[in-house]
């Protein structure tokens, strides 16, 4: 093992249920603006959350306060969802459901489950202080690689507990805007989630000395790990380190770690890390295939907004071929054709566009920047039939259904598929529109009021039927429809129809 060092402090500044329309939902803070919802409109603009980005206030409670289950960002009049959606449910029930909801969901579960997350609705019956739920609902906003929603939710909730202050600390670190959190942690030491937090945040706050001390204590009593002592040491005193080898990162990096990298001037690419890391490949400061790379990783869950996506798409020329630049390139034909509204170009440049997008499974994105477009273009055969059904993935899928042939997508996008068709998944998604029931265990949960759970179990339903299970499909767009998601069925059961779930 190493040798630790103890060094002197030099002056260093470190290190910031029914539609609105068929075009969009209406949403209560403008990322979500991006990052569809259930689609429920009721009629009128929400201001926004908060004023400003100021840090917000720390509040300290009681241990016998109740909990911050209850807290969200978008209330009931805007997601349509009642204040009862958690009330009648055990929050350890809840809280594994959420965790359980697969990586690789379909994009309208995807917007349904952010629906939730971010819903504010009264606690589970059981809810106490230990904000389970809270906790089960940032975890996975984490895991989708959500993190702006996730520290917004934190902070509406007020992260005055160790538990919900390590997550805040940790996501703020990954976004690179860790200055509230550490003036938080400096007025608040109790909070901190471990010792080289602590001196991080006391460094950051500009008492190196103090730093220093705490690392030498930290160091004496084995509070620290070795790589956290190598890159905090550099960290204080980077001169000291002038012309030596670069420090090899661990393959588990935890966001102080994956940050200290970074401010010691040897950043660690994100690929290959949880989601929740790629935002740190976002900045200005990587190279543009990282940011490829990143970029393409957090869309496919909806964390990046396609807007976004396309703009770092244009942000260059190719200067290569093979993979991610052969993408570049089919994007940016079609995006220029399509700007110049030039129908032959748009039909020769739209099938490697689209086969592109396919490759990494950013179908709905695509459909979403320009399914509504390519319907008012005259193009014929082959590409207006394909741009029919990328229509028909984008939030004018009604529209599409009249623009193409009335076939079973047509029918399904207008709620009424045909009752025969000829293969297994169109008979398992019009059973689900016409003949099935709602199954037994679920209407048990209809009648106890458990609706959170019963969605949560729909869309578990829906995964597993999006990979096969036809069963699963026919009583998961049957469930949807019982409590009133109509516009999440369709949706969900044209991607099914439309996307390979495969790779």
């Amino acid at each position: 093992m190493a040798t630790k060092r103890f060094l002197p402090v030099a002056c260093f500044v470190a290190l910031g249920t029914l539609p609105a329309s068929a075009e969009g939902p209406l949403s209560a803070i403008e990322w979500l603006n991006q990052t569809p919802t259930v689609t429920l409109d009721m009629g009128r603009e929400e201001p926004p959350v908060a004023d400003s980005g100021d840090q917000p206030d720390i509040t300290v409670d009681t241990l016998e306060s109740p909990g911050r289950d209850a807290v969200g960002l978008l209330p009931a009049h805007v997601t349509g969802l009642p204040d009862s959606l958690w009330q009648h449910s055990r929050a350890d029930d809840l809280a594994r459901l959420i965790a359980e909801q697969p990586s690789a969901l379909l994009p309208a579960m995807q917007a349904l489950l952010y629906t939730l997350l971010l819903a504010e609705a009264n606690p589970p019956w059981d809810a106490g202080a230990s904000d389970q739920l809270l906790l089960a609902r940032v975890d996975k906003l984490v895991a989708m690689g959500a993190l702006e929603q996730a520290a917004a939710l934190l902070e509406r909730a007020g992260p005055s507990t160790p538990a919900l202050f390590g997550r805040w600390f940790d996501i703020t670190l990954l976004m690179g805007q860790e200055a509230a959190a550490c003036d938080a942690l400096v007025a608040a030491p109790r909070l901190a989630p471990d010792y080289s937090a602590r001196i991080f945040c006391t460094a950051r706050a500009g008492d190196w000395n103090g730093a220093v001390l705490m690392l030498e204590s930290s160091n004496a009593l084995n509070l620290i790990s070795d790589e956290e002592d190598a890159l905090l040491v550099r960290f204080l005193d980077p001169e000291l380190f002038e012309g030596q080898p670069i420090l090899v990162a661990q393959k588990d990096p935890t966001p102080l770690t994956h940050r200290l990298y970074e401010a010691i001037g040897e950043p660690q690419q994100s690929r290959g890390l949880p989601l929740a890391y790629a935002h740190s490949d976002l900045r200005g400061t990587v190279g543009w295939k990282p940011r490829l790379e990143a970029a393409e990783r957090l869309a496919r869950t909806g964390a990046l907004p396609e807007n976004r996506l396309l703009g770092i798409y244009s942000e260059g020329k190719a200067s290569a071929s093979g993979m991610i630049w052969d993408r570049v390139a089919a994007i940016q034909a079609f995006d220029e054709a399509l700007e110049a509204s030039d129908a032959m170009a748009v039909s020769d440049s739209l099938p490697a566009a689209w086969s592109a997008m396919q490759s990494v499974h950013l179908e709905v994105p695509f459909a979403r920047l320009y399914g509504s477009r390519l319907l008012a273009l005259p193009l014929k055969g082959v590409p207006a039939r394909l741009a029919r059904d990328i229509a028909l993935l984008s939030p004018s899928y009604e529209r599409a259904a009249l623009a193409g042939p009335r076939d079973f997508l047509s029918g399904l996008a207008q709620g009424n598929p045909p009752r025969t068709p000829t293969t297994p998944q169109h008979r398992a998604i019009a059973d689900g529109f016409h003949e099935a029931r709602v199954p037994q265990d679920i209407s048990a949960m209809l009648a106890r009021g458990q609706l959170g759970e019963v969605i949560l179990n729909a869309m578990s339903l829906m995964a597993d039927g999006a990979y096969g299970d036809l069963a699963a499909l026919t009583d998961a767009i049957a469930i949807f429809r019982a409590v009133g998601l109509e516009d999440t069925a369709r949706r969900a059961a044209l991607q099914a129809a439309l996307i390979d779930t495969r790779g």
